[in-house]
């Protein structure tokens, strides 16, 4: 198997893993792109990207471009002569990088395309529920996701896995992916099918403070899916109104229960120190929270030192 000259563009840590897997295979890792350090965090301190931080360690040739299509970075990235890019977590490519290499870019989205196309497909695949997920290697083109896949790994989602344990557990099935992608272009064993399309596809939007809202007018389930879908980042949330006080509230675990009642949605009840929240077909029983100006903390914890009215709400 002939060996190939990768250039490899990424920024978070999910995108780690897969340069990890490339720099230890048997191809050769010839240049890192990853976004510019920028200010994060209270202090605004100037922070290197998780990519970064793993390229420097190993020595790699670094480039952090401001813009993709400077005649500069251009160079530089021709330069490096590449047999092919591989792009994890990175932003969209314009045409002048991704067709530089002769054996073509592709891409890792933790989604089984045509599925969970955009920014968050993670989360969306938590939120509504979905029984199976899964990673997919793609040829990148003009459009976002859309390009012929390469491979394609399955993994199943429990009915109560959070999007922070799935992202763990893709981060991996990713990165193994990624080498077998390569491996099998490099002894021309693989062929891309082009991407299927239907107008019911679900899609996975960037995640806003409006879409990240808790609607308690859902079902329990529902809103319990939307919880884990969004922890531990961003986190759903609410308004918790006491009296004529409104908080913000952060609700990062919860677990609910099918049940009749009267109460009105999004009615809290305080019951043997227990948060529940009741929906029209049952309630939520929070387990970890934030409210604002506190820390997180466990639901119990919260109400040992916190007064929640009688018919209290969330909105």
């Amino acid at each position: 198997m002939k060996s190939l000259r990768i250039v490899f563009m990424g920024t978070p840590d999910f995108a780690v893993a897969s340069l990890d897997a490339l720099y230890n295979s048997s191809h050769q890792v010839v240049g890192v792109i990853t976004a510019p350090d920028r200010p994060a965090g209270r202090g605004k301190k100037i922070h290197a990207s998780p990519v970064k931080e793993y390229a420097d360690k190993q020595q790699l040739p670094l480039l952090q471009p401001t813009l993709l299509k400077e005649q500069t970075f251009l160079t530089e990235l021709k330069n490096l002569k590449a047999d092919i890019y591989v792009v994890v977590a990175f932003r969209m490519l314009p045409k002048q990088v991704w067709e530089i290499p002769p054996m073509g870019t592709f891409n890792l989205h933790a989604s089984l395309l045509p599925m969970y196309r955009g920014a968050a497909p993670i989360h969306w695949a938590v939120i509504n529920g979905e029984q199976t997920t899964g990673v997919t290697t793609f040829f990148i083109d003009k459009k976002i996701d859309t390009g012929a896949i390469l491979l394609q790994e399955k993994t199943t989602i429990s009915k109560t896995e959070s999007t922070g344990e799935l992202y763990i557990r893709l981060q991996a099935l990713g990165s193994k992916l990624v080498v077998k992608t390569v491996d099998q272009l490099a002894l021309g064993t693989l062929s891309s099918q082009k991407q299927k399309e239907s107008h019911r596809l679900s899609v996975a939007p960037k995640l806003t403070k409006e879409n990240t809202r808790i609607d308690w007018s859902a079902s329990a389930e529902t809103i319990f899916n939307f919880i884990r879908g969004l922890s531990p980042y961003p986190s759903a949330w609410t308004t918790l109104h006491i009296n004529e006080q409104a908080y913000f509230l952060k609700i990062y675990a919860s677990t609910f229960k099918l049940a009749s009642h009267n109460y009105t949605n999004g009615t809290v009840g305080i019951e043997d120190n227990q948060f529940k929240v009741w929906t029209f077909d049952g309630y939520i029983l929070v387990n970890e929270l934030q409210l604002a100006g506190k820390k997180k903390m466990a639901a119990k914890d919260l109400l040992n030192g916190f007064k929640i009215a009688e018919g209290s709400i969330l909105r």
